[in-house]
């Protein structure tokens, strides 16, 4: 049975004449993390009736980042209601969640990736009218978002139906020398940014053991064409290695721009559309 109880520090309501949907800052109690989880979720219109289940989108921002960003910078509501309410994207539920400078990762700081998988997603599905099987999850981030996207798709591909990965921090084989990541705990020992554990963390060490599995997840891929972190070549590689073993279930954009909010806002609703081909629509509960 769902939780009746939602701790939320905020409420906001975001309605115009042509649509009843809400946003919420929520938190909960994170086991793993020994401390309060912060997200921010998206309900569509007609969720308050109660009859429907509903995909969920695991929807993460980049390094230094919080649960609003996709909701501010990002402008990911309007885009959603715009999509929804045209037929274009089913109904669905949007989970922003906030990883800090975690990169979504187990690495030497929190046990963030652990955290998402053992905390979030048990206690999205039971709090809210979500789909609990594969076919109603989908994971997108941008940047280390995109890192933690790529990540999770490549070690747990029975979990989500498909995924979107823009402006993908994946380098291979290391970052370039302004990228966060340097100066993130998640990849340090002692105080210094270690190969080893970027390694440990990073997509190559868990593609074969995707590939060797059955399995399948679709995924859309982007970076901006002049991204400062030279994205748009580490993302065609990663790609080139995605496109290699399911050729008709990846898709690459390279757009105008930086490494930068308007391409990542402009670029949302393309990835929302492409998932959403794959995903369940809602259905009676």
């Amino acid at each position: 049975m769902r939780s009746a109880l939602i701790l939320s520090t905020a409420l906001v309501i975001v309605a115009a004449p042509a649509f009843a949907q809400s946003v919420e800052r929520v938190t909960f109690d994170s086991e793993t993390l020994d401390r309060e989880f912060s997200y921010t979720v998206y309900l569509p219109e007609g969720y308050e009736s109660g009859d429907l289940d509903y995909s969920v989108l695991y929807l993460l921002h980049g390094a230094n980042g919080n649960e609003q960003n996709w909701v501010t910078s990002g402008r990911v509501v309007p885009t959603l209601n715009e999509l929804i309410d045209e037929g274009t994207l089913p109904p669905m539920i949007v989970v922003m969640p906030g990883g800090g400078n975690n990169w979504w990762a187990d690495g030497n700081d929190e046990m963030m990736q652990t955290a998402f998988f053992d905390d979030l997603i048990p206690h999205v599905e039971d709090t809210y009218q979500a789909i609990t099987e594969r076919e109603g999850r989908m994971v997108a981030g941008l940047s280390a978002g995109g890192f933690g996207t790529v990540n999770y798709v490549l070690q747990f591909p029975d979990m989500f139906i498909a995924s979107a990965a823009l402006s993908p921090a994946v380098y291979d084989p290391t970052p370039p020398s302004h990228s966060s990541a340097h100066r993130s705990v998640v990849f340090q020992t002692d105080g210094s940014f270690d190969q080893e554990v970027w390694d440990s963390l990073n997509w190559p060490t868990f593609i074969d053991d995707y590939l060797e599995q059955d399995t399948v997840v679709p995924m859309y891929i982007n970076s901006g064409d002049h991204d400062t972190f030279d994205i748009a070549y580490h993302a065609a590689v990663f790609y080139q290695a995605m496109r290699e073993h399911q050729p008709g279930a990846v898709e690459y954009r390279v757009v105008d721009g930086d490494h930068e909010w308007h391409v990542w806002r402009d670029s949302i609703g393309d990835a929302m559309v492409y998932m959403t081909q794959y995903a369940s629509w809602p259905r009676a509960n």
